[in-house]
């Protein structure tokens, strides 16, 4: 099943390269589509809105914005092990991501008082989609991240939330809740409709539609990132259980079509191993249509040979889950650059990063990894600079001010020092 190539070997290069561009996704297909729905909301608002929702999703909500009460009522109506579980995860998400804060500095040097101040962002909207499936741990990754940067107001959006979501957005402290999705509902919250005030931030994951929306409001708000779709590599030596790499590697495979599940293997033994029990393990898989068809159209793997060309190899795919299924697995991670979330060792699936473990699992995708991070607290807040000049200092540094502005023709800037020299 999985695409094998071998180091040294015709294709392997070809398929690393082709693979690390994997996120040069032209969103111009849909972005006319996407662009009309944006200009639309922005310029009809809510009823814009409502008939997109009929359209794509074939129905139409009586309210956008569900009353606070209503919804924490259907929230506390969830079977109470599901409570206890959302429960659960998001106390050790918020546990995590408290390790995030920053609490802003000030120094002084010869008069001249430096600093940085960092607030909150006043309103942030997290997107869960309502797709293919539901996810409330999306809820819990979005939602928590803001809550413990001090959002004052955070705005799930999703379609015809259901009460495990709305169970979710209530243990991560959301405090508004839009039955919207796609496109419509990402212009909604960035430029405000009659019942949607507009917020600063927007974060989630979503459709190619969603994506294209969140970058053409870039601007309007701040975003995350552009998310595409899921993927994981597992680097796996000879002692790895090929079993439970084939595991793995499904997790990854089931959430879409288009995954990209990504395999590096010492040996081509190992990598024929695994793909025989990927075979056995994907017939008794639920969602086995949709994985079978992310492992036909994305499932490779790469016979490395060696730790180093398996680092190597890493780094030039640059994947948002990388599970490190070796004997040393913290020796390996220092020779690979930038990855999204590292599982170290034989005894930690990826899964646990999805759902409990704690760091958020909204992660960069198509390589994005190479500069941009996951989700987390330092998405939420802003910083500002604070700088204070004496007397005394001013009239020190008032020659080397001036004489930069006049460098660059700005009479003016070298005035405003001049004039503080006579203080």
């Amino acid at each position: 099943m999985l695409q094998i190539y071998e180091k040294g070997q015709p294709g392997y290069e070809d398929t690393l390269a082709a693979l690390s561009r994997r996120g040069d996704e032209d969103l111009a297909r849909v972005e006319a589509d996407v662009r009309a729905i944006v200009d639309a909301v922005q310029e009809r608002g809510d009823e814009a809105v409502l008939e997109y929702t009929e359209r794509f999703d074939g129905r139409r909500p009586e309210s956008l914005v569900l009353r606070r009460d209503a919804w924490i009522e259907q929230a506390r109506g969830v079977d109470p092990d599901v409570r206890r579980a959302l429960s659960a995860a998001g106390d050790r998400i918020r546990r995590y991501h408290e390790h995030q804060r920053e609490s802003g500095f000030r120094y002084e040097e010869g008069g001249i008082e430096l600093g940085q101040r960092v607030l909150p962002v006043s309103a942030a909207a997290v997107y869960a989609p309502g797709g293919k499936a539901r996810y409330p741990s999306t809820v819990l990754m979005t939602a928590i991240p803001a809550t413990v940067a001090g959002v004052e107001r955070i705005v799930l959006v999703t379609p015809n939330p259901t009460p495990e979501i709305l169970a979710a957005a209530e243990v991560a402290g959301v405090t508004e809740v839009v039955d919207a999705g796609g496109a419509q509902a990402i212009a909604a919250v960035s430029y405000g409709t009659e019942s949607i005030a507009r917020v600063d931030k927007v974060v989630g994951p979503g459709n190619i539609y969603v994506a294209c929306a969140k970058r053409l409001v870039f601007g309007v708000v701040d975003i995350d990132s552009i998310a595409g779709p899921s993927e994981a590599l597992v680097v796996a030596d000879d002692g790895a259980d090929p079993e439970i790499v084939a595991a793995d590697l499904l997790t990854q495979a089931e959430h879409d079509e288009a995954a990209y599940p990504l395999l590096v293997t010492m040996s081509r033994a190992q990598a024929d191993a695994v793909d025989r029990a990927l075979t056995l393990q994907l017939d008794a898989l639920p969602r086995k249509a949709i994985a079978a068809e992310a492992i036909r159209n994305n499932g490779y793997c790469f016979v490395a040979g060696d730790l180093r060309e398996a680092a190597r190899a890493s780094t030039i795919l640059a994947v948002e889950h990388v599970s490190l299924s070796v004997a040393d697995p913290d020796a390996l991670l220092e020779n690979i650059g930038a990855a999204g979330a590292v599982f170290l060792g034989y005894h930690t699936p990826e899964t646990a990063g999805d759902y409990a473990a704690g760091p958020s699992h909204v992660l960069p995708t198509g390589g994005a990894v190479r500069f941009a991070s996951p989700l987390g607290v330092y998405d939420f807040v802003v910083r500002s600079s604070l700088i204070r000049y004496s007397s005394a200092a001013i009239a020190e540094q008032a020659d080397l001010l001036e004489g930069l502005a006049r460098l660059e023709g700005l009479e003016g800037h070298a005035r405003a020092v001049a004039r503080r020299r006579t203080e």
